[in-house]
């Protein structure tokens, strides 16, 4: 009698714990949430910003709101190439995205080239064109344009080679993205194409139940049908009435990740999620001091667009990979987007780019991936700019800029360029220091402790471009 009683309590307990791990769309219940060990220690991801807004390729992503914008340049554009637009509308541009050198595999084999350990395509732009078989709108790439299920075939690749699959949605803007093609003579108008277009209302304007129904039944019909272990939302879902359907997605979402028994992530912006209900992302910037949590950045290979243009400028390989450290350092992680062009191909620049990032981490890549946050991010002269949007404002950091993180019981020190000169480690004064290498060289390293800090001598030879980790092992 006593054990039957003791397997009962014992069976309780478990379902008591069963019913305590399911999150409900309650911010007590969602904030109990930890992210998962795999975003931590991944560091380093790839977004794809791909869809028909790449077969103009003018401006940026954003031509399909801004052609309808007769203030704009893109109007302007529009009209001297491709007419008026209640003959040449957005939706035009579907039958010209043919996609017909796109191969999943081989982009997935240059993200794991690069050192990308998940991937993030976009499975819905403001555009309200579905990259992936949707039961929810005929507007998708599997009916129309390519005709193939593009976010199944990069979820299907990625998984394949060992990359972590998620995806990004950006609906929620499309409440209000064509909206200026109401103005005037436009297909925006045509009934015919209010499944595409509407509701194109405006930014003050409350969303309808219906539009935030829909909103939240394309984000589960994406979980149940790609199960994406990252799920990355952009500003606008913010907004006050959105606040009960943002919880009732988090709350599924994190119970199919336990029904999946895979840790999964949502990215946010702003003020859109509260505590550590979900992971803060910052576009185009970062922070500029260690966050307890783990963040996100999410940039771009191209300054002007996230998508392809024909006169988009890039960055270069030393701002991605100073970038990539630094962020790391700061207890974040890089989610770098690409933008291919209508036809499926990755643009010489950015896989150049690419691969340069992927050749310093196959020489340093210990000092980042699994790598934690030391009890400061780093020192140096060059300050960041800090925040969203800021890219284009950082100064190129030096080889007085170091970066500090740990893995176990080794110290990396990470300068940010190749030293001509002694470089001088203020924040390691006082420490005792067993021994000192260059990852990637076998050269013996010159280096001495002083009352100022850790001085280490220059190298003849640096294994890797743009940046110098130091393993420090400490007593």
């Amino acid at each position: 009698m006593k054990r039957w009683i003791l397997c009962l309590a014992l069976l309780a307990c478990v379902g008591q714990l069963s019913a305590q791990t399911r999150y409900q769309p309650t911010w007590e219940s969602l904030q109990r949430y930890d992210l998962p060990d795999w975003i931590k220690d991944a560091k380093f991801g790839i977004f794809i910003h791909w869809g028909v807004y790449s077969v103009p390729g003018f401006d940026s992503e954003w031509y399909p709101r801004n052609m309808y914008d007769t203030a704009h340049k893109v109007f302007k554009h529009h009209v001297a190439t491709y007419g008026p637009h209640h003959t040449f509308g957005y939706k035009d541009f579907i039958p010209q995205f043919r996609a017909e050198k796109f191969n999943a595999t081989e982009w997935v084999d240059l993200f794991k080239k690069a050192g990308a350990k998940y991937v993030v395509p976009v499975a819905e732009h403001h555009d309200g064109f579905a990259m992936y078989k949707t039961a929810l709108s005929r507007w998708n790439a599997y009916e129309m344009g390519p005709k193939r299920d593009v976010v199944g075939e990069i979820a299907a690749a990625a998984k394949k080679a060992g990359l972590v699959f998620g995806l990004s949605s950006h609906r929620i803007e499309h409440w209000w993205f064509f909206n200026h093609g109401r103005a005037f003579h436009s297909d925006v108008i045509d009934p015919k194409y209010q499944d595409l277009y509407g509701p194109a209302r405006e930014e003050n304007e409350t969303m309808s139940p219906e539009f935030m129904n829909d909103w939240l039944m394309r984000n589960i019909e994406l979980i149940d049908k790609y199960q994406p272990q990252l799920f990355w939302f952009d500003w606008w879902i913010e907004q006050p009435a959105l606040e009960p359907y943002r919880k009732s997605f988090a709350s599924y979402y994190y119970n199919k990740g336990l029904e999946w028994n895979k840790g999964v992530v949502i990215n946010y912006k702003n003020e859109s999620y509260r505590g550590k209900s979900a992971m803060l992302d910052i576009e185009r910037g970062k922070l500029t001091d260690i966050r307890k949590e783990t963040w996100q950045t999410d940039d771009a290979i191209g300054y002007n667009s996230w998508g392809y243009t024909n006169s988009n400028t890039f960055k270069s390989d030393k701002y991605l990979i100073n970038n990539l450290i630094d962020i790391v350092s700061k207890n974040g992680v890089l989610l770098l987007n690409i933008g291919p062009k209508p036809d499926g191909t990755i643009t010489e620049e950015e896989k150049k780019m690419l691969l340069a990032v992927g050749d310093w981490l196959n020489v340093n890549g210990d000092a980042i991936y699994g790598s934690r946050p030391w009890k400061i991010f780093g020192e140096g002269p060059t300050r960041v700019a800090g925040g969203s949007f800021s890219d284009d404002k950082d100064k190129p950091f030096t080889a007085e800029d170091i970066r500090y993180t740990t893995k176990g019981d080794r110290l990396f020190a990470i300068a940010l360029d190749h030293p001509v000169k002694p470089v001088l480690m203020k924040s390691l004064a006082g420490q005792t220091i067993q021994s000192i290498e260059m990852m990637g060289s076998t050269e013996k390293i010159s280096w001495k402790q002083t009352k100022d800090g850790l001085l280490i001598q220059p190298s003849a030879n640096y294994p890797a471009k743009h940046a110098v980790v130091y393993s420090i092992n400490l007593k």
